[in-house]
């Protein structure tokens, strides 16, 4: 069960006077950054907003924005007058500076620049818009639920395409394998022949040091430790995915796991052959690692 970190939901509702959008879209992230426009003359809401959202969101950026508007023939929503002129007054710098480096920027609309921290308030200060903010907090559930359905639905169509990239990865394991037993005999004769080379040279030499040697030959022939270790790589992916909880993170490290035992195959290869095959298993794990970085 795979999330992605890619994920989109509007919803709307109302009370009484009131009526409101939620809107709420992520990205990939490190971790988990939260950055929301929500109205500050709602005393509490955003550290209630704060509070829920990580309970089922754990990685991404993601953005909410909210809007309350009131409902017409209530009372008007009042503004503060020092607030908005500064807004405004910063909205007109940045227009300027960017047309100086020829640069078009839409213009803001009314509801962006009410959106703004500071810029709206409603009735007096001494307000009571506890009943405002429990219908708000209310209603999140509902947007909670669509954003992270999304994120679930793109997350499954994530998945298929990990496992099917994982099923390539076994193809060319299992290519390598039989490579590796078709070249027996070459590698016995190049065995054979560095034995021989070491030998000639080992008059005088320490045993203990000749021993060395000879492993070290071996060791660098082999290539039976690395496809092992691949194969196990693709066990833990396949459970990782099947996991219910965020696996983003173990994943980015598997796949360095995964890198590092390609990069030794071609390192040790000593076949064209081996080398095409240590080329392709890097070449799909660096498009599994790209897929990954979209995980939660």
């Amino acid at each position: 069960m795979v999330n992605s970190m890619t994920g989109f939901a509007v919803a709307t509702g109302s009370q009484k006077a009131y009526r409101w959008t939620w809107e709420i879209r992520s990205v990939n992230a490190k971790g988990l950054d939260l950055r929301l426009r929500v109205p500050d003359w709602i005393g509490g809401l955003e550290q209630a907003i704060r509070g829920e959202l990580p309970k089922t969101i754990k990685r991404g950026n993601v953005s909410m924005t909210l809007r309350v508007m009131r409902e017409a023939g209530a009372e008007p929503l009042k503004l503060d007058p020092h607030v908005l002129d500064n807004t405004l007054a910063a909205l007109k710098r940045i227009e300027t500076a960017a047309l100086e480096h020829n640069l078009r920027i839409a213009p803001p609309t009314s509801a962006d620049i009410l959106a703004m921290k500071g810029v709206q308030f409603v009735g007096s200060n001494d307000e009571d818009t506890s009943p405002l903010l429990a219908g708000l907090m209310e209603d999140l559930p509902n947007l909670i639920d669509a954003f992270n359905d999304m994120r679930a639905g793109e997350g499954a169509s994530l998945g298929a395409v990990l496992h099917d990239q994982l099923g390539t990865i076994e193809t060319l394991i299992g290519q390598a394998m039989d490579e590796a037993l078709h070249r027996q005999d070459q590698m016995a004769d190049t065995l054979r022949s560095n034995l021989a080379r070491v030998m000639d040279h080992s008059e005088g030499a320490d045993d203990a040091r000749v021993a060395q040697e000879l492993a070290l030959i071996a060791v660098k022939a082999d290539i039976r430790e690395e496809l092992d270790r691949l194969e196990a790589h693709v066990l833990a992916a396949r459970q990782l995915l099947a996991a219910d909880e965020p696996v983003g993170r173990k994943l980015d490290f598997l796949m360095q796991e995964f890198n590092r035992e390609a990069n030794t195959l071609c390192s040790k290869s000593q076949s064209t052959a081996l080398t095409r095959i240590g080329l392709d298993l890097k070449a799909t794990i660096d498009q599994m690692r790209e897929q990954v970085q979209n995980v939660e």
